[in-house]
């Protein structure tokens, strides 16, 4: 009996404890100064596995030069030694209090980074680079022939130099991006990619500066930016994503309310093996007045291997370098069967070097060529991780016994549902969303405008790498204008699967995708491109022809479908004076379903030879 009480005593005060942490909360106020030894204090004095931080109203400086150092496996960055100000790795359990804070980082350094916490409610944060990690100028000339342009460089907000003929940008604390790298044309009025426009890789042979500030960039291209645009680098892709503003590995419970991010050196939010998350009332977008074009330098959100629940909800992303959101897992290659229990398999993919792709207690599913198909599964034992690239893998049971090298391997346990909802996202290079789960996914009541395809489907064993095939898609109510405006050919719904040759590119693929009840205002044709979809519903959706803008492709179908099955096509209406055609190869038309569409029909049936 006696026992008993002593262990009631116990468990009341480490009870009581934990009350007295989230009572009396770490009050945190500006200075002048650099904040980054402040906020190391206090994380390396509390003793405690949860923290509380409050921070006053204020601006708050974070410099890289204290903040903790050590070596990280980034998926889709950069591995490296980084400088993190908040690494929160050793807490539990995590509050943040922003109260409108602002916080302004310097140079290379990663602002946050949590690893195993458990509970994680961040509100109502700021957060923005003092110099941005991109260079900036106008396009005053250009001339093809002899293969140059001059550009109008930034100067107030920016940093950069001419070195022997070389651009060096941003030239802060040390670090440079030698050459131009990843660059794309805006415009300079709207701030978004220019109709029509490319990405370029810029690796000039020269840089002459010429009377009055202006650069020529000696270098032919493919694709010249208009005279007038303005033309954005963010470096070499090596280097050009550093670190997310906010990385969560395999932590849970996370809630992100009211924080914004005007600039980041990667992603703005990254998830990986993290589950159950919700990001409220955010955003990823300019400054209001700002002269950037750029704000986070990789996608708004990204999320690598995760379960549960995730939500995004009232937020906007706008002038990113790439997605809105991308959800997927991780293929990998079964490089050599060991015996019946064993096998080692390769990450292929080089910003996948390091990723956890099982743990023990994991169960995967086998891909055996040429089928694209999930066949059987098994659950992971142990995992030797041989190098950032190779892992020893053993199950608890008997392996199939006809898989081969070249075999893919996917992690059936970390696969999320996914909804988003009440979101814009606009402005930026890329798609809207990217979706590879096969688990319950709604995408409802946003509004769309992309460079891209606006909803994306790839799970891919090619290059990146990334799984996989989606079970049930709902895409709903949504309002897309302005969608599909790249250089290269793109559609608002997308779905492409990217197989590696020794796959069977016949074989459906993806299924359940339900476009349902959206509008659409195009420019151009192409709304619809679907390859290998078993049960697709194209459904009650306003498709209304523009003429803001040029067409790019104007001979595209308004729906192409190759190798599908089980297609609804009814109650469509498409608002135009143009005639459209509707392109189906003979697969699809076998089992396709079509009824009461308004400004337009099925046409010609083309066959496999036609494709």
């Amino acid at each position: 009996m006696k026992r008993i009480i002593i262990i009631a005593l116990i468990m009341v005060a480490c009870s009581n404890l934990g009350q007295a942490q989230k009572q009396n909360p770490v009050i945190v106020k500006s200075n002048n100064g650099d904040m980054t030894p402040i906020i190391r204090d206090i994380i390396e004095n509390t003793q405690t596995k949860d923290l509380h931080l409050v921070f006053e109203k204020g601006t708050y400086t974070f410099m890289p030069n204290y903040a903790f150092g050590k070596y990280l496996n980034i998926t889709n960055h950069g591995n490296g030694y980084k400088r993190i100000v908040f690494d929160l790795s050793k807490f539990r359990n995590v509050t943040i209090e922003g109260n409108g804070a602002e916080f302004i980082f310097h140079g290379q350094v990663m602002p946050f980074l949590f690893d195993s916490s458990e509970a994680v409610n961040i509100s109502n944060i700021t957060i923005d680079w003092d110099i941005p990690f991109t260079f900036l100028g106008e396009v005053i000339a250009v001339n093809k022939e002899e293969g140059w342009r001059d550009i109008k460089p930034f100067k107030k907000g920016f940093s950069w130099k001419v070195k022997k003929g070389h651009l060096e940008f941003p030239n802060i604390d040390g670090f440079s991006y030698n050459y131009p790298g990843s660059t794309l044309a805006f415009d300079a009025v709207e701030k978004r990619p220019i109709h029509g426009t490319w990405d370029i890789h810029s690796k000039p042979e020269r840089v002459e500066e010429l009377p009055g500030g202006v650069l020529r960039f000696h270098e032919k291209l493919k694709y010249y930016p208009p005279i007038g645009s303005l033309l954005s680098s963010k470096g070499d892709r090596e280097h050009d994503r550093y670190a997310p503003a906010f990385d969560f590995k395999k932590s849970s419970n996370i809630e992100l309310n009211e924080i914004v991010i005007h600039h980041a050196l990667g992603m703005g939010f990254l998830f990986e093996r993290s589950e159950n998350i919700r990001i409220l009332n955010s955003g990823i977008y300019l400054r209001e007045g700002t002269n950037r074009v750029i704000s986070s330098t990789a996608d708004a959100t990204h999320f690598a291997n995760c379960k549960g629940d995730i939500l995004i909800e009232n937020c906007r992303f706008e002038n990113m370098l790439d997605d809105g959101t991308n959800i997927h897992g991780t293929y990998v290659e079964l490089d050599k069967v060991i015996d019946d229990n064993t096998l080692m398999v390769k990450l292929m993919h080089f910003e996948q070097q390091g990723f956890e792709f099982v743990l023990p207690g994991d169960e995967v599913w086998f891909i055996k060529q040429p089928s694209p198909k999930r066949k059987e599964t098994a659950v992971v034992k142990n995992v030797k991780f041989i190098n950032d690239q190779v892992m020893k893998i053993s199950f608890t049971s008997k392996l199939p016994k006809d898989l081969k090298s070249g075999d893919i391997l996917e992690n059936k346990t970390w696969n999320p549902q996914f909804t988003m909802r009440g979101c814009t996202i606009k402005n930026h290079r890329a798609r809207n969303v990217v979706l590879k789960t096969p688990l319950k996914t709604v995408i409802e009541n946003n509004y769309f405008s992309s460079m891209m395809s606006s909803i994306f489907f790839r799970g891919e064993t090619f290059f990146w790498y990334e799984s996989g095939a989606v079970n049930d898609v709902l895409i709903q109510n949504n309002n897309f204008e302005y969608c599909a405006y790249s250089g290269m050919e793109h559609s608002v719904l997308n779905i492409t699967p990217r197989l590696s040759k020794t796959f069977d590119t016949s074989i459906t693929y993806d299924c359940n995708i339900r476009f349902i009840n959206n509008t659409i205002h195009t420019f151009g044709n192409r709304i619809v491109s679907a390859d290998r979809v078993d049960g697709l519903i194209i459904k009650n959706n306003t498709i209304i022809k523009t003429k803001d803008f040029p067409e790019i492709y104007p001979n595209t179908p308004l729906i192409e479908l190759k190798n599908c099955e089980n297609t609804i096509i009814e109650k469509n209406s498409y608002k135009s004076d143009a005639k459209i055609s509707v392109d189906i190869d003979e697969q699809s038309a076998k089992t396709l379903f079509e009824k009461d569409n308004k400004g337009f029909k099925i046409g010609k049936i083309f066959s496999d030879q036609k494709q």
